[in-house]
């Protein structure tokens, strides 16, 4: 009787508990819809570029230097300040150049009366020796002084000009437009010919932004640049807000660096605002041509597995659908699609780690980042 009663308190929990599981499944219904962000794939042109970290370096630089030893008796400019080719930059004490000059002047002046009636005398010996009324032998003489006083007067005239030369150099003046830097030597300084320089002047109007890249775009961008084609290079300094500054590819170095595993290049830029500064770091978009049609979806779309990468597509019915992609590359905020992807196609974008392929989803809104990035 004991065993009985106790089969039937088993029964009776079993039943109960069966009861219990049925009723539970009954108030759980249908699984919620998982909240999620999502885009639509676009299909655009793109650019096919290179990005990379560049510096700026002056057009031309000149280091100003004395050609005369003596005292720097005025200064025309201010330090950092812009100057144009010609302009007066500094006078050195042009008193002793002057007095060399009219030195070298009277000296020629002496010489050339001189070499005059040398050469009177010269032409009248010879109609004398014509006449055998003098000798030949003093004729020659007289003409021999003649000759050798015009070349005095030739020798005079170069010291006149050499002195002319170096008055010159007592003014000097800036070869090229540009910006002065600091100034190293001050009024009242008594400097040496060709000694310390004076002033460094930049050119930054055109201005050249320097840049490296891999050794493996070399093919690339001669490919692209032979094409007829010149190739466009855009610079914008660090947390500037406004548009890059536009420019030309015109320089490609002649060596890879073997250290580095890079190649240097050069893109010249007009710089009418004078955005760029020479030794400024900035960066650089070397852009070498355009991909038609191109399949574009935001970065944030594009998950890493076990198996690669892939996206959560949304069907139809609102369920997800985990689809492996292959990535070209990524611009900006951008990831390019080579193959995986169509046109029209919405894909999750926020709210990944919550879903599994076949869950169903509630689209909450759209980041469009692929649309903004057109």
């Amino acid at each position: 009787m004991k065993v009985q009663g106790r089969l039937g308190l088993w029964i009776v929990i079993l039943l109960f508990m069966a009861t219990y599981a049925c009723g539970g499944k009954k108030e759980q219904g249908p699984a919620r819809a998982i909240p999620v962000l999502a885009d639509t794939v676009i299909q655009k042109a793109v650019p096919v570029e290179i990005r990379v970290i560049g510096n700026c370096q002056a057009y031309s630089t000149v280091s100003v230097k004395s050609m005369v030893a003596g005292e720097i008796s005025q200064v025309h400019f201010a330090e950092g300040k812009d100057v144009a080719k010609g302009d007066l930059l500094f006078t050195i004490d042009p008193r002793p150049f002057e007095a060399a000059l009219k030195q070298a002047q009277a000296n020629l002046e002496r010489d050339r009366v001189q070499a005059e009636n040398a050469k009177i005398n010269a032409q009248r010996y010879e109609v004398l020796v014509a006449k055998q009324a003098v000798s030949r032998q003093q004729y020659d003489q007289f003409r021999t002084n003649a000759e050798a006083l015009e070349a005095t007067v030739r020798l005079d005239e170069a010291a006149v000009e050499n002195a002319k030369v170096m008055l010159s150099y007592c003014f000097i003046r800036s070869p090229i437009d540009g910006r002065t830097g600091n100034l190293l030597i001050t009024r009242g300084n008594l400097i040496k010919a060709n000694d310390v320089p004076l002033i460094t002047i930049n050119q930054i109007k055109p201005i050249y932004v320097a840049f490296s890249v891999p050794e493996q775009n070399l093919a690339e961008i001669k490919k692209y640049r032979v094409a007829g084609k010149s190739l466009k290079v855009e610079a914008l300094p660090p947390n500037d807000t406004k548009a890059a500054e536009q420019g030309v590819l015109t320089f490609i170095d002649n060596t890879v660096d073997n250290t580095t595993g890079t190649i240097l290049l050069k893109g010249t830029f007009s710089n009418k605002y004078r955005r760029l500064w020479p030794g400024q770091f900035v960066n650089v978009r070397l852009v070498l041509t355009t991909q038609p049609n191109a399949i574009v979806v935001p970065a944030q779309a594009v998950q890493t597995g076990q198996q690669g990468q892939y996206v959560f597509v949304i069907k139809p019915d609102l369920t997800v659908e985990a689809r492996p992609v292959m990535v070209n590359r990524t611009i900006n905020n951008d990831m390019i699609i080579d193959k995986g992807l169509k046109a029209g196609e919405r894909v999750v974008t926020d709210g990944q780690l919550l879903l599994v392929p076949g869950a169903k989803v509630e689209v909450k809104g759209s980041v469009n980042s692929s649309e903004k990035g057109s």
